[in-house]
Parts: structure tokens; C-alpha cells; sequence
């Protein structure tokens, strides 16, 4: 059986990166910055609790601990989907493990600032 190799369409492999003005059409989001990558490594043993205000996701940086984390089928193509749509609507270039780290930062953001009244809270005792 011959597997077919996936490769991307010519309109992808030639899009503009810049449009008339000069400016680019879809711009990168910024690494995290050497000072805030820093305070992540501090402490390797121990877990350091930020103020909710102050939680940001770690952003392009090289990630040494892993979680694998399973998903169906609709919800991959909403993660898709909303990595297409940061792209081309909004010009934000980021893959589905941004989105993802983002996600789940601000989810814990709420609840240690909510608490009870977080969303996350609401939504697990609601099943």
C-alpha cells in the first residue's frame, strides 16, 4: 500500500508576506523575553506560584517537560480551526500548542482569581 505524501498547496508556498504598504500581512507572535524566561528556570525544584495577573504561558520557548493530552476529532478541528482563523483574520502566526498553553493559562489565571466563581469550577461540577 503506497502512502501519499501531504505537501502544501502552491497558493500557501507562494502567498504574499507583505502587502502593498510594505507591512507584513501575518506577523509571528513574540517569543517570551529573556527576563521572563529566566524567572522560569530559577528554581528548578520548585514550583513558583505567580499572581493571576502576572500568568502568561510560556510561549516559543524549548518546552523540557511534556503532557500528552487526548482530544476528539471536533475538537482538533476547533483547535484548526481557530489557528487558521488567528491567521488569516487576525494575522497572528501560532501552532495548536500556543493556542492550547494559552488556554490553559488563562483558565488557571480565573480560577485562582475567582476561585468558586471561576469558569472552570462552574463548568466540572456542571457535568
Amino acid at each position: 500500500m503506497a502512502r501519499r505524501v501531504s505537501v502544501p498547496a502552491a497558493d500557501e508556498l507562494f502567498r504574499p508576506t507583505q502587502n502593498a504598504s510594505g507591512e507584513p500581512v501575518v506577523r509571528a507572535v513574540p517569543d517570551v523575553t529573556e527576563a521572563s524566561a529566566g524567572a522560569e528556570t530559577q528554581a528548578p525544584g520548585r514550583a513558583q506560584r505567580r499572581p493571576a495577573a502576572a500568568r502568561r504561558s510560556s510561549g516559543r520557548v524549548r518546552h523540557d517537560e511534556k503532557m500528552t493530552v487526548y482530544v476528539t476529532s471536533g475538537e482538533l478541528l476547533e483547535i484548526e480551526q481557530a489557528r487558521l482563523a488567528l491567521r488569516s483574520v487576525h494575522g497572528l502566526a501560532v501552532d495548536r500548542g500556543r493556542i492550547v498553553r494559552e488556554a490553559v493559562s488563562l483558565v488557571l489565571a480565573d480560577l485562582e482569581e475567582r476561585g468558586e466563581d471561576s469558569a472552570l469550577i462552574r463548568r466540572l461540577t456542571s457535568e
